[in-house]
């Protein structure tokens, strides 16, 4: 093949009026001069002899070569843009391109599954880790559920008999996973927070966790029963998983928390056990033998040691639990029983706003003894039934509220549309004012306990076993 420096030093065309380079020219000279020529032949030859320039112009051209490098010229039509070319057999648009035509008919060029899943890239790649779907193909590690209790605004009472139990608990469990205790020592996982109804668990608990920056998974009862046999127990171990890695990514505490344990998995009469019970019990127990190694149904990791995370369950009754679940080594109880230091302390400052005293309020624990703080909390809910009362008679249905009036539809209008709703102020309490409304509210509960009209609805029911009451004949 003829070396770039003879094209540069021959003649390219003896028979026609093409310039002679100069073999001291540059090599940018040379190579300019040499590429229309491996393209097949001069621009100029193709566009006409019109634009050869004459003898005179190539030989001052020639001299001013050492000069300047020649820039070789090039079509602007040569080169077609991906922008203007079109999609082959016309695509759904004719005047679609065919790069908007790539991504809106080949669906599998814009699939967030492709590059992200082992099945997708080379093994090389993707080890032993990257072996599932990562971050952005399926957002699995996007969805946090855990409760920052940032809606919980103002300065509630925190007993500090329950705030100590609780901080206690979770320490222990974070203090033993770190190896700041010998092998010997047996820490329970579950913290079982007990009492009557209405006294306040669950809010106490979430007002503990705010305190010291704990942000839970919360769980319910209602979540430990599935149509499907072992549902509740996968997803009781996939929330604890979770809450253990997100702990360990995000550096902040968490815990698994199940509100009213013993309505989803205790035993009552006349209740039938199912195999979810079981198995969640059974999930709880190897849960907090094994509390660093839970599996969801996937194959065991070599090096797979999750950080351990308490759980704290609420309930009212925990001998209706299964015996082995609660025992020592597995379950720390606490038995919440507020005293009157505590409920003088919560409702002062519930009411602290309203110019009540704390001497106001022992005198409203000690009119009506034995109400749980839900009834407390009831009267002032119920302080401003005569605001709305009012707004719903002189401003939405223009009369009474009974059934001949015929704007009793604006009310659900409003309500429904929220249109023209109103902002209540605060209602000027008064300690008689509590008092009045703390007696209805008792004779309302006497009249369900007096009547029991389910002894009139229901059969009673004969000893044959287990059936439901009133279906028995």
């Amino acid at each position: 093949m003829q070396s770039l420096a003879a094209l540069g030093c021959a003649s390219l065309d003896a028979s026609s009026a093409r310039p002679r380079l100069l073999a001291t020219a540059p090599l940018g000279t040379r190579l300019g001069a040499a590429l229309p020529r491996l393209r097949g032949g001069w621009p100029a030859a193709r566009r006409g002899a019109e634009q050869q320039p004459p003898r005179a112009q190539q030989a001052d051209s020639s001299q001013s070569a050492s000069q300047r490098p020649a820039r070789p010229s090039f079509s602007p039509r040569r080169f077609t843009s991906s922008w203007d070319a079109k999609e082959a057999g016309g695509g759904r648009n004719s005047d679609s391109d065919y790069l908007s035509e790539l991504g809106a008919a080949q669906q599998y060029n814009i699939n967030v599954d492709h590059g992200q899943t082992s099945g997708m890239i080379d093994s090389l790649f993707t080890g032993n880790v990257l072996g599932h779907k990562s971050d952005i193909a399926d957002g699995s590690l996007r969805q946090y559920d855990f409760r920052t209790y940032n809606n919980l605004y103002g300065d509630y009472y925190i007993a500090p008999r329950f705030m100590e139990k609780v901080a206690l608990h979770v320490a222990k469990n974070f203090l033993v996973d770190a190896g700041c205790f010998d092998s010997a020592t047996r820490v329970p996982l579950i913290l079982g927070i007990w009492g009557g109804k209405g006294q306040g668990k669950t809010f106490q608990t979430e007002l503990t966790f705010k305190k010291m920056g704990l942000q839970p998974i919360i769980m319910s009862a209602g979540e430990l029963e599935n149509e499907w046999a072992g549902t509740p127990g996968k997803l009781i171990r996939e929330r604890y998983r979770r809450a253990s890695e997100l702990s360990r990514v995000r550096g902040t505490l968490s815990c698994l928390m199940i509100n009213d344990l013993d309505a989803g998995i205790g035993h009552f009469e006349n209740t039938q056990i199912t195999v979810n019970n079981q198995m969640v019990v059974g999930t709880l127990m190897n849960i907090c033998d094994n509390p660093t190694q839970i599996s969801i149904g996937q194959g065991w990791m070599e090096n797979e040691v999750l950080r351990r995370i308490p759980i704290v369950v609420t309930g009212n009754d925990f001998s209706t639990l299964f015996a082995p679940l609660v025992r020592d080594g597995r379950m720390d109880k606490f038995y919440w029983q507020p005293t009157e230091e505590d409920l003088v302390g919560i409702l002062h400052q519930m009411y602290r706003d309203d110019g009540l005293s704390e001497s106001d309020m022992a005198t409203l624990l000690r009119a009506f003894p034995n109400q749980t703080l839900d009834f407390f909390g009831a009267l002032r809910s119920s302080t401003y039934d005569n605001q709305i009362r009012d707004w719903i008679k002189h401003d939405v249905v223009k009369g009474d509220i009974c059934e001949a009036n015929e704007n009793m539809k604006e009310l659900g209008r409003r309500l429904a549309k929220q249109e023209g709703l109103p902002t209540f102020e605060p209602v000027d309490l008064s300690l008689n004012m509590l008092m009045a409304e703390g007696r209805r509210l008792v004779e309302e509960q006497d009249l369900i306990n007096s009547h029991k009209l389910s002894e009139v609805y229901m059969k009673p029911q004969r000893k044959m076993g287990r059936s439901l009451i009133g279906l028995s004949g």
